[in-house]
């Protein structure tokens, strides 16, 4: 907690070996069922056991674009469907990955640059790792790819949302360079809708994919929620963020838990990277308050090889390091006249799901009770696609939960305008974005050539993700 520096160190080459040499004993893998991506991980982890990295790498590659990234901040679905997990530790597949990753970087073995070009270009409007994926897919079979990014930095949520010590920020930039070097070009600052309108891009390009997100912030709607202290997770993460890589922030913008009392609101991913930052920041002390209750162990209902819906899952290195975690609590109200002074909560109990599976929540009787607070983040989720002008402008139609819709070949209802990643699925996994890129970038390619060599996800080749 005394830097910014990425948690995780490098492993020595014998322990990689070691946790691959697990996987050697498995009769029936199932790691397989756990990854959106499909990723080969027996056949990997079969070559880093004999020492074979450059397969290794030829292994990864063949499903995963960007493994430097799933290999430090995906939370691993695939160790809890690895078959060692029914009863022990898995087998640490996400570090094993990183470390095929970085040989493959240090080794000269990401390149993926295509041998000749179509004639035919496409527009990517967002440079997330959705947007990302589908660029380098698109890229590689010889399609000139455009890149449009609103921000000054380029990768999205890898670069202004997942905090520095969970993902180095140079490890985006490596890649963005590596990607440009390859023969994409990238276009910054430029906000797609307002900066270039959608008549504008059908025209210009055979294709567009969008891929703009969806990381408007889930309203608080209690009183006071509107007074200053009271701060949106991806406000106060974008912030520190952008300081780490050297911006100056007016002094009236600073958003500091240092030597204050702190409130998270919310009991996911992001809620803990605001609990790992507010630590590193010097906070007072921190509160997470989440609605739920995670069991100890599985539920029948919830069994190997799903993810598992318990408290370990729910936990992350940030719990390590402190704060005081309460479950089971509702936020009633913010108290304060013209700041934050205090947060206003009751305790939970949960009774019998009604028609769509969801348990009544139950207040408990006189558990009420108040929080002197000085700093409050609100991390409870995220709802709505972000880059609506150019949705609309398109005539892109939204599906019932307000997310762009799709059909299997990934293509919106308009004619040769594709999605991926968030604007889809809402606010979701790594892996998934990459997938959802990766097949995208399959129906474009099928669009414009009549034909595809790109592969499929084992997403699309397991489920229809048209809504």
């Amino acid at each position: 907690m005394q830097d910014w520096e990425e948690i995780y160190k490098d492993w020595p080459t014998k322990d990689a070996v070691n946790q691959a040499g697990r996987c050697m004993g498995c009769g029936v893998p199932f790691c397989h069922t756990g990854c959106p991506l499909g990723n080969l991980i027996p056949d990997w982890n079969h070559h880093v056991y004999a020492n074979q990295w450059g397969k290794a790498v030829q292994s990864l590659l063949a499903t995963n674009n960007f493994p430097e990234f799933t290999g430090r901040i995906c939370p691993a679905p695939c160790e809890e469907a690895c078959v060692l997990a029914i009863n022990e530790d898995p087998v640490t597949i996400e570090h094993v990955e990183r470390e095929i990753a970085e040989y493959g970087f240090a080794n000269n073995l990401m390149d993926r640059s295509p041998i000749e070009r179509t004639g035919k270009s496409v527009a990517v409007i967002g440079s997330g790792p959705a947007g990302l994926a589908a660029a380098q897919q698109l890229n590689s079979v010889g399609h000139k790819v455009v890149v449009f990014e609103r921000d000054s930095y380029l990768g999205g949520l890898l670069t202004l949302g997942i905090p520095d010590f969970k993902l180095d920020k140079e490890i985006v930039f490596r890649r963005i360079k590596q990607l440009e070097a390859e023969g994409i070009e990238f276009k910054t600052n430029v906000n797609v809708g307002i900066d270039v309108d959608g008549d504008e891009l059908l025209s210009r390009f055979d294709s567009v994919c969008l891929a703009t997100g969806s990381n408007y912030p889930r309203q608080l709607s209690i009183p006071g929620s509107d007074l200053p202290g009271v701060v949106y997770a991806m406000d106060y993460l974008c912030q520190q963020i952008r300081i780490n890589q050297g911006e100056m922030i007016p002094d009236d913008q600073l958003i500091s838990a240092a030597g204050k009392s702190v409130v998270i609101l919310g009991g996911g991913d992001t809620a803990a990277d605001c609990l790992g930052t507010a630590h590193r920041q010097r906070a007072k002390e921190v509160h997470q308050f989440d609605i739920h209750e995670w069991p100890e162990e599985r539920t029948t209902d919830n069994p190997w090889p799903y993810w598992p819906l318990i408290m370990r899952t729910r936990t992350t290195p940030a719990h390590d390091e402190g704060g005081i975690r309460t479950f089971n609590v509702l936020a009633k109200k913010i108290i304060g006249t013209d700041k934050v002074e205090g947060l206003q909560a009751v305790r939970l109990d949960w009774g019998e799901p009604d028609h769509r599976g969801r348990p009544e929540m139950i207040r408990v009787p006189n558990s009420e009770f108040d929080l002197a607070v000085d700093l409050i983040f609100v991390a409870i989720g995220f709802g709505g696609p972000s880059g609506e002008s150019i949705i609309d402008q398109l005539g892109t139609k939204l599906d019932t939960r307000n997310m762009l819709s799709l059909d299997h070949n990934m293509m919106t209802s308009t004619d040769g305008v594709f999605g991926a990643g968030d604007v889809n699925r809402g606010m979701s996994l790594v892996v998934w974005a990459i997938a959802q890129g990766r097949d995208a970038a399959r129906g474009i390619d099928k669009h414009l050539m009549g034909a595809t060599t790109l592969p499929a996800s084992a997403m699309t080749m397991s489920m229809h993700v048209g809504r």
